[in-house]
């Protein structure tokens, strides 16, 4: 989630980067701030989003990796969102405008609903999990020019964020034996790789004519195990209302298993994983809420308390962990 000071809209910022491809006049009302700010937009008549980000807050590497795994998953034939080049040709801008430094991308909009606006039936998550399967078992074999960070770079980010704006030393005690743990696993192509991070049900879209899903966003991947995107899947499977999860695990499982192998010992690796979530996404959190704006609108104010509720959750399991 980006700092408080970003999730205003910024039309005139975003039309003026979105100067730099071609499009119909109007960008539509219709916009998302969260770890990005998204607007969409038409070009021929296709909805298309344009993502900007403040140069503070990303790194260009990890923006160029991500580009590039896209460009090998559309040549393995993988459905997942497209970037759109810039009418210079480029995926990716750095912008300098006056409200500071950006980077743009756009992509191309994908077909079908989103998941979490769909009964979870055993056959959509049988899809739901190749998928995942697929796109692991594509990731095992990527060998990227322009790696994405990876778990170690990660935590260490995380942790000196905690730092920074007064995380208790009990809860930075946390980051030693997490770091260890996860050093001790095997780092081999059938369980460790480029994983998405935030495949969950409100980032992946499902047309029903083929059967397939599209995943979106992949932003926030990095180098990490395989067994991390499933748990993620699992912890959001409320999102589509699932009451009873261990059929929806199962058939999700039964799908991801036709594209890649799920071994039993990864459901060991879970409360390890929910531990690295949980410890990143209180960094995260963390640095976001930090400045305090003046005269806050009511919709922020609500916000930082809803979010407060959710770091002192995610804190608690942190210091309940063994």
């Amino acid at each position: 989630m980006l700092p408080c000071k970003y999730l205003f809209e910024n039309f005139d910022l975003a039309h003026e980067a979105l100067a730099h491809w071609s499009h119909e006049e109007e960008l539509l009302e219709q916009f998302r701030i969260s770890s990005n700010a998204v607007y969409p937009f038409r070009r021929k008549g296709r909805v298309c989003f344009l993502r900007l980000a403040p140069v503070e807050e990303k790194q260009e590497g990890n923006l160029r990796g991500e580009l590039e795994f896209l460009a090998y998953l559309e040549a393995q034939g993988y459905p997942a969102v497209r970037p759109l080049p810039a009418d210079s040709g480029e995926t990716l801008l750095r912008l300098e405008t006056r409200w500071g430094a950006y980077y743009a991308t756009a992509f191309l909009g994908v077909p079908g609903i989103r998941l979490d606006k769909l009964s979870p039936t055993p056959a959509l998550l049988r899809s739901y999990g190749r998928a995942l399967g697929k796109l692991h078992a594509l990731s095992s074999d990527y060998r990227p020019a322009c790696p994405k960070w990876g778990y170690a770079q990660v935590l260490a980010w995380a942790e000196a964020a905690l730092a920074r704006y007064g995380a208790s030393q009990e809860l930075l005690a946390q980051a030693a034996p997490l770091r260890r743990a996860l050093d001790a696993l095997p780092r081999t192509p059938d369980c460790y790789g480029l994983v998405h991070y935030d495949f969950e049900p409100d980032n992946v879209f499902f047309e029903e004519h083929t059967g397939l899903c599209t995943p979106i966003d992949f932003d926030d991947g990095m180098f990490h195990w395989y067994a991390l995107d499933v748990e993620q899947v699992f912890d959001s499977l409320d999102d589509m209302g699932v009451t009873d999860p261990a059929p929806a695990q199962a058939a999700f499982l039964s799908g991801y298993r036709e594209e890649f192998t799920y071994p039993q010992e990864w459901e060991l690796l879970r409360p390890l994983m929910r531990r690295f979530v949980d410890f990143y996404g209180l960094a995260r959190l963390t640095r976001a809420m930090a400045q305090q704006l003046e005269n806050e609108p009511d919709w922020l104010i609500g916000l930082r308390a809803r979010l407060s509720a959710v770091l002192a959750q995610k804190e608690a399991h942190l210091l309940g962990c063994p």
